[in-house]
C-alpha cells in the first residue's frame, strides 16, 4: 500500500493528478487494507417479538411484531385488546411495562410463559 500511495503523491507532484482525486485514491487504498467483516451482526432491532396464545376452546392467536415497532404496539394494542370481550381475558394478566423493560434491556428468548387453570396458554418470545 505504501508504494501505491507514493505513486499517487508522485502523480500529484508531476501535475498528472489534482489533490482532490489524490485524496480519493488514498482513501480507497487505505480502506482496501482494512479487514472485511465475515459475518454481519444481527441487530436487536431486527428481531421479532412473537406472541402465541392457545385456548382450550380453540381460540388461538399468533402475532409476530418487529422489535422496532413493539413499544407503540404494546401500549396501543393492549389497550384495544382489553376493550374486546373475546380478547380481554387473554391480555388482562400481561404486564406491558415488564415487556417494554425487557425490550429496552435487549432481553432475548422466552420472556412470558403463562398457563391458566382452564388450560389457556400465553407465550411471548423475542428471537
Amino acid at each position: 500500500m505504501k508504494e501505491e500511495i507514493s505513486r499517487v503523491l508522485t502523480m500529484v507532484e508531476e501535475g498528472k493528478l489534482d489533490k482532490e482525486k489524490a485524496t480519493e485514491l488514498i482513501n480507497v487504498l487505505q480502506r482496501k487494507d482494512q479487514p472485511i467483516p465475515l459475518k454481519k451482526e444481527t441487530s436487536y432491532l431486527n428481531k421479532m417479538l412473537k406472541i402465541r396464545v392457545t385456548s382450550e376452546q380453540g381460540d388461538n392467536v399468533n402475532v409476530n411484531l418487529p422489535i422496532k415497532l413493539i413499544k407503540a404496539v404494546l401500549k396501543v394494542g393492549t389497550g384495544i385488546a382489553e376493550r374486546i370481550p373475546e380478547a380481554e381475558k387473554y391480555v388482562k394478566d400481561i404486564n406491558v411495562d415488564l415487556l417494554i423493560e425487557a425490550i429496552e434491556n435487549e432481553v432475548d428468548g422466552q420472556i412470558v410463559d403463562i398457563t391458566s387453570a382452564n388450560g389457556d396458554k400465553v407465550f411471548v418470545v423475542i428471537e
